[in-house]
């Protein structure tokens, strides 16, 4: 696959804790440079890259994140406070132990309530696949779809797994028309990125693939 296709499918991501406004700035000016899909960012950088890019970069920040226990009228409040602050699209994190309990009406109104309070943006739900089973992932592929959702998105990356093939698969293969997918975490290579996105995933989360064409311009195998 062209490198520019699989670029143009990264949600090029920096949400470590200890991110700071020069990274986070950096971070726009290479998704731009790279004409990455979006940067993912942590919410309270939200106005000053709305300010940076002018426009010219699509925007996506983290909800309920990592853990996605918090109270649903927060995670909207979340959600309608970074849609204010200049998000483009928002991704929210499940609660996890909802679904492991089997309150499907819960977490499918959480979903619904979330997408509400993003006022038209678009809504990735991260169900965080290292933490269930098959089944459970199958049937979030039907939750998400019906709270209204453009996308089922694999990890946080911080509950020690990230997408698997076997997860986009499994997700692809169970998900309803139209739902789309993003794999984040692990995604290491242009190798991996490909093979995510041969197996029906549509969005890449990571930081890794810029990291690599960087490299692929200095030794002068690639240019932008």
């Amino acid at each position: 696959m062209d490198v520019q296709a699989i670029l143009s499918r990264v949600d090029h991501t920096l949400l470590r804790q200890d991110a700071t406004r020069d990274e986070i700035l950096a971070l726009c000016d290479e998704g731009l440079s790279y004409r990455c899909a979006s940067v993912c960012i942590p919410p309270s950088f939200l106005e000053v890259a709305r300010a940076h890019t002018e426009g010219r970069l699509t925007l996506c920040t983290v909800i309920g994140f990592p853990n996605g226990y918090m109270r649903t009228a927060a995670k909207c409040f979340e959600a309608n406070d970074a849609v204010r602050a200049g998000a483009d699209e928002i991704d929210m994190v499940i609660n996890v132990g909802a679904l492991r309990e089997g309150r499907y009406d819960d977490v499918r109104a959480e979903v619904a309530a979330v997408k509400a309070a993003c006022e038209g943006r678009l809504l990735k739900v991260i169900i965080e696949t290292c933490l269930l089973t098959d089944e459970e992932k199958a049937v979030m592929c039907r939750l998400v779809a019906e709270g209204g959702a453009e996308y089922i998105k694999t990890s946080t990356g911080f509950a020690g797994g990230g997408a698997t093939p076997e997860d986009v698969a499994l997700l692809a293969k169970h998900r309803p028309h139209g739902l789309l997918i993003k794999a984040a975490g692990g995604i290491s290579s242009l190798e991996d990125a490909e093979r995510f996105l041969a197996l029906g995933a549509d969005r890449l989360g990571t930081s890794r693939i810029v990291r690599i064409v960087k490299e692929m311009e200095k030794e002068g195998t690639y240019r932008v």
